[in-house]
């Protein structure tokens, strides 16, 4: 029995795998976060800050501004308690970044 198969694999399946095993980052994490990100935190915030990527479960999330970046470590333990239905991927803290 052949450890390869002729038959395609998914190309995001490959890219997620891929991923994982260069950066350490969690495609399948983050694309659960962003869905679940409006409801975790206030509209304006929502709008502004975007969670970019999981590493080490590190949640990276870019701010537009200071102020941003301290609402969200004011919101940061019911962000990760939101977090918490996503078991062993979610993220166990949380570090902004500023956009550019």
């Amino acid at each position: 029995m052949s450890r390869f198969s002729d038959k395609p694999e998914p190309l995001g399946d490959l890219l997620r795998t891929m991923a994982k095993r260069v950066k350490k980052v969690d495609l399948t994490a983050i694309e659960e976060i962003r869905e679940l990100w409006p409801t975790l935190v206030p509209p304006a915030v929502a709008d502004a800050c975007q969670p970019e990527f999981v590493k080490n479960h590190v949640l990276v999330i870019s701010v537009p501004s200071g102020a941003f970046a301290q609402q969200i470590s004011f919101d940061q333990e019911s962000i990760l308690d939101g977090l918490a239905p996503l078991k062993d991927r979610a993220p166990t803290s949380l570090k902004t970044v500023q956009k550019a």
